[in-house]
Formats: C-alpha cells, structure tokens, sequence
C-alpha cells in the first residue's frame, strides 16, 4: 500500500538527516584541537618590524571592523597583524575582498588556531 510506502520514505529521510547532522559535527571536532582551539583561517594584514605599525594597523582595524577580532603576534623579528575567525576559506576570502576596499596592504588568507565555538544550529 501507498502508506507504508510513504512512512518508510519518511522513516529513511530523518536517518539521513541523522547521518549528515553527525558527518557534520565530526567534521568540526576533527578541527578541534586538544586545547580547545579551532583549526581554520585568519586573514594576515601585516607584516613588520615596527610594532608602532603594527598596533597602527591593529588599531585602524578594530575601527573599520569593530566585529571581527585583530591580532598582533611576534615572532621575532616580526610582528604580524591578523584579523577574523573563519571557519571556512571561502568566508576569509570574501572578507578579504572587504577587507581590500579600506587597506592598501594586500592581506592573505592564513591557516590559523582560531577561537570559536561550534554552534548547534550549523549542524541543523
């Protein structure tokens, strides 16, 4: 009969939701690392020996992007000034193309530990 069919067609939809819902979160917790941080992408907007710069760069930043989380990390000789959170290559790409229309610095996308967490809803 028509109706079993149709619960069975019901039954198989909600298991692979189920199944793509824990492929999801799996694929985040890979990303994870044993001290809580996050494997993805932060843009790299600077880099320079002078640290007056880079708290420059740092400071122009926080004002244009009020949202997203400016870094200044030394490694010796250098500091480098990095900006976002991004999970994906894709989204530090498109704020890289925001990012271009208010510095003349030609930022790039870098694999960073970021800080996030992930939200129940992106494994909905």
């Amino acid at each position: 009969s028509h109706a079993a069919d149709t619960i069975i067609v019901h039954k198989d939809a909600r298991l692979d939701m189920l199944t793509q819902r824990q492929a999801a979160i799996n694929k985040v917790t890979s990303r994870m690392t044993s001290n809580g941080l996050f494997k993805g992408y932060r843009l790299q907007v600077l880099n320079t020996r002078s640290r007056d710069d880079a708290f420059k760069t740092k400071a122009l930043l926080l004002e244009k992007f009020p949202n997203e989380k400016t870094y200044v990390l030394y490694q010796s000789p250098y500091f480098k000034v990095r900006i976002g959170n991004f999970v994906n290559r894709s989204d530090a790409e498109n704020f890289k193309k925001e990012l271009s229309l208010y510095t003349t610095q030609s930022a790039y996308v870098v694999e960073d530990l970021i800080e996030y967490i992930p939200k129940a809803d992106e494994f909905q």
